[in-house]
This record gives structure tokens, C-alpha cells and sequence, in this order.
């Protein structure tokens, strides 16, 4: 691989990476705030979702940018955009700036970015690459463990998200 493309591997996985870490600290630093908002979307279980939320998005964040397990963290990034852009983003439209709610151009962003790290690999500088477990997990392979892993948050929202018992209950 030449540098050009290992320096474009990790520009992209670590960005993804701190992102997905920054909004899985704040979340998990914001416990009642964050519980109460899932109640009021309409999550059954709101508590079990805040932690299951806040280690998910800290979880793939630190692979991310450590490049372990690359694929399968792209999976957890892309499940978890699947369920934003389900739960609160599809509705305003494409917009993040569309207000009162945000739109879903930054959750497809973060899709996207994750879809592309699932197919190209995390590069040569990673520990996947270190510990030679990055080809069996990266090309179509990778693309289609990303892909599971957006599926699995379709899956998430038919089980836990009930927007209209929320919408009874206020």
C-alpha cells in the first residue's frame, strides 16, 4: 500500500473514531440527561439503552483510532447511525441544520465513512495491520460486516424504540 493511502485510512478511521468517542463520553457523562431524552423519543428501557448506547459509541471510537478489530468497530458505527438517523434524524428532512430537530446529512456521513473503512481496511498503520488480521477482515468481507452491523441497528429500533407510547405518555 503506498503512504498516500495509509495517511487517507487514517485521517478517516481516526476522525470517525474521535467523533464516535466524543459523543459516547458525553453521553455517558450525562446519564439523567441522556436517559430522560430516550425516554422521551420513545425508548422502552431508557437506562439500558443510555449504557448500551454510551459503551457502544466509546467502544468503536477507541478501535477506531487504535485500528483494532477495524471492521467489526465499523459495524458498531454504522449500527449506530442506522438507529439516529431511524429514531431522530430521518424525519426534518437532509438537513442537520433543519431545526427544531437535526436532519440526516451527518449520521449518512458517518455511514458512508464507516462503509468505506469496512471495504478499504484500517491501512498499514493499525494494529490490525501489526498483529496481521487486516486482509481477513477488510475488502468485501469488511463491507459486509459493516453492512450486518447496519442491519443489527434496524433491529435494535423494531425492538426497543416505541415513539408512540412516548407520544401518549406526554
Amino acid at each position: 500500500m503506498d503512504a498516500e493511502f495509509n495517511i487517507a485510512m487514517l485521517i478517516l478511521r481516526t476522525w470517525v473514531g474521535v467523533v464516535m468517542l466524543a459523543h459516547g463520553v458525553k453521553h455517558a457523562f450525562g446519564q439523567e440527561k441522556t436517559t430522560n431524552w430516550l425516554r422521551s423519543i420513545g425508548y422502552r428501557n431508557p437506562g439500558f439503552q443510555w449504557l448500551a448506547m454510551s459503551a457502544s459509541e466509546i467502544g468503536v471510537g477507541v478501535l477506531l483510532v487504535a485500528g483494532l478489530l477495524t471492521s467489526l468497530a465499523a459495524a458498531g458505527t454504522a449500527s449506530i447511525m442506522v438507529v439516529a438517523y431511524l429514531t431522530v434524524h430521518r424525519t426534518p428532512g437532509f438537513w442537520i441544520t433543519a431545526r427544531p430537530d437535526e436532519g440526516w446529512e451527518y449520521v449518512a456521513t458517518l455511514l458512508a465513512g464507516s462503509l468505506a473503512i469496512g471495504l478499504l481496511g484500517p491501512g498499514e498503520w493499525s494494529i490490525d495491520h501489526g498483529i496481521d488480521i487486516a486482509v481477513n477482515l477488510d475488502g468485501w468481507v469488511g463491507f459486509l460486516v459493516v453492512a450486518a452491523g447496519a442491519v443489527l441497528g434496524a433491529i435494535q429500533v423494531a425492538a426497543f424504540f416505541r415513539p408512540a407510547e412516548a407520544e401518549k405518555a406526554a
